[in-house]
């Protein structure tokens, strides 16, 4: 059996020896971690989200899920801390839509999106003391087009304030308005969670 497919299926038990540290308030992701069999606590970050302007929005998500990170210092933590890190951002076109600030912007993105084809991508970075990873994750998301009268109940009603693009794909606007995903219907939530599989399986 090749090393990797024995460390998947023995993962559960080994990350046992870990302390799981998610850099993330983002209720989504901790119902994902938690789907997943992971023990873990939530450690908030407390650094802005800026990133330079020039880079490609694959590499946006990886830099901002390092910036998570990069405060952490191991002096504070257990020898056997593992933190996960991960940041999400929805790309019309080459525009990066991140969270709205207020109603008028989420129906703004919404209104962008709505008949169109999107990219969702996801940045993941897993660090311990002796090892750490960045990759990136991406779907593509197609959504029918909205009356202006829908965007405004899924605003009024679910307040998609926190969630890049103004939407959360397990809400009432992806149960009513998604035609198809290309790629992991998870990354698309927040976490792409076979992606932080694969990474997890790596750590030696």
């Amino acid at each position: 059996m090749p090393p990797i497919q024995k460390m998947s299926i023995m993962l559960l038990e080994e990350i046992r020896d870990y302390k799981i540290y998610l850099a993330s308030q983002s209720p989504r992701r901790r119902e994902l971690l938690a789907g997943m069999g992971f023990d873990f606590e939530v450690m908030p970050t407390h650094v802005p989200e800026i990133y330079p302007d020039t880079l490609p929005p694959a590499e946006v998500v990886k830099y901002l899920s390092q910036l998570k990170l990069s405060t952490i210092d191991f002096e504070n933590f257990p020898e056997n801390s593992l933190f996960i890190a991960c940041d999400t951002i929805v790309v019309l076109g080459d525009k990066i839509l991140e969270k709205p600030e207020n109603e008028e912007d989420a129906f703004k993105m919404l209104k962008e999106l709505s008949g169109k084809e999107h990219a969702v991508m996801s940045g993941l970075t897993v660090m311990t003391r002796t090892h750490r990873a960045t990759r990136h994750a991406e779907s593509q998301v197609k959504f029918r087009a909205f009356t202006d009268e829908e965007l405004r109940y899924y605003i009024q009603n679910y307040k998609p304030f926190d969630k890049a693009g103004a939407y959360g794909i397990q809400e009432w606007i992806g149960y009513v308005g998604i035609e198809y995903i290309h790629g992991s219907f998870y990354n698309v939530m927040g976490l792409p969670t076979q992606v932080l599989w694969q990474m997890l399986c790596e750590i030696e």
